[in-house]
């Protein structure tokens, strides 16, 4: 008989974001092993929705207001507690950090149900939810069977985690290589082309994610200012800091905000770079999947150390890119500049890091550390 999965996280597809796609990839993984239901906040206005993605049923639950980023509901509780008693559950995964709806879901949780918790980090940046709910961690810790990191890295940078080893299972996230490849298509060699002949004898750096502030998207800019004009570099991405970076990069031509692209025009960018740019500054950023899928195209990564986060043991610090300190403008500069100096370097870094993300990161190596785990 298979086993009823509840998947408990903050969106869900079409909602674009890297935990977003992380909550698909499980739940597309677990499709043949399991009945499965999503139940998420509403991304868009209007009332609480009910829809289907991949043959899975999608619950969203409208959202009122935001206190410090995260979702405010007045229906989330009565939707929750029919889902917990109708479908009943064998297996809840809740995916944190997503504090106000913990709060909701732990009393509801009977006994037979197993609470599998995906850690993606530690609240850090909002000093007042991180006091609120230190107790609360620690509950989860505690009635968790499970909890499910991408790195070891986030266990040892974590002040709940390191005193429940005995729970923690290690499973790296993944990117989609099927979806880059049916996005390699002539649409998108024709803007691959078209980007490799404006840029001729150029240095291209790329960068993508949304534009908010643990993104770092600020240093990248800050970079550029001190490099010359054989380096150009693409933003892709949108957000609410979209305006201020702008005005940041004001008489800057080196840099071009490309806003949000299609997965072809995203495919073109990745393959006409000549180096990644990964600007992320805290723990936010558990992972970096679009660091991996860029990595997958043999591209160099230029990165922040963050302590306690996944990026830095995804792209390796001397062989698949280069590691400067955390927001560390000129470290980042000489990083640019040596690789950009070196195109042998390029190519062998590259190369190391497509090797290493088809060794550990593929959705295959995903589907079947998720099999194992089931």
């Amino acid at each position: 008989m298979k086993k009823r999965i509840l998947h408990i996280a903050k969106y869900y597809y079409p909602y674009v974001g890297g935990i977003e796609k992380v909550v698909r990839d499980y739940v597309n993984a677990l499709q043949d092993e399991s009945e499965q239901m999503v139940i998420c906040f509403q991304h868009e206005s209007g009332k609480d929705k009910e829809d289907e993605v991949d043959g899975v049923k999608i619950i969203r639950c409208r959202c009122q207001l935001k206190i410090s980023s995260q979702s405010i509901s007045a229906s989330y509780r009565k939707r929750l507690k029919c889902v917990l008693q109708d479908f009943e559950p064998d297996i809840v995964i809740f995916h944190y950090p997503n504090p106000f709806v913990s709060t909701i879901l732990l009393p509801m949780l009977s006994d037979n149900t197993e609470l599998w918790v995906y850690w993606h980090y530690d609240i850090t940046k909002q000093k007042f939810l991180k006091k609120l709910f230190a107790r609360q961690n620690k509950i989860i810790v505690e009635k968790a069977r499970k909890i499910i990191v991408t790195t070891f890295n986030i266990i040892q940078g974590s002040k709940y985690l390191t005193h429940a080893l005995e729970k923690c299972v290690v499973i790296p996230a993944c990117i989609n290589e099927r979806r880059l490849n049916q996005n390699n298509t002539i649409n998108s060699q024709e803007l691959y082309e078209k980007i490799k002949k404006e840029n001729e004898g150029k240095i291209i750096c790329l960068g993508v994610g949304r534009l908010v502030p643990y993104k770092g998207f600020e240093y990248l800019v800050r970079a550029s200012q001190y490099l010359d004009d054989r380096f150009q570099f693409y933003i892709i991405g949108k957000g609410p800091l979209e305006k201020e970076l702008k005005g940041l990069a004001n008489g800057d031509n080196k840099i071009i905000f490309c806003g949000g692209v299609d997965d072809e025009s995203l495919v073109a960018y990745m393959r006409a770079a000549d180096i990644y740019c990964f600007p992320s500054i805290t723990k936010n950023e558990a992972f970096g999947i679009s660091m991996a899928e860029a990595m997958y195209f043999g591209k160099p990564v230029v990165n922040f150390k963050i302590e306690g986060s996944g990026v830095n043991s995804v792209s390796l610090d001397g062989i698949t890119g280069m590691e400067c300190p955390n927001s560390d403008v000129i470290a980042y500069v000489n990083a640019l500049k040596k690789l950009a100096a070196d195109e042998t370097l390029r190519n062998t870094m590259g190369k190391c890091a497509r090797e290493r993300v088809i060794k550990y990161y593929t959705y295959e190596k995903f589907l079947e550390n998720i099999k194992r785990l089931l």
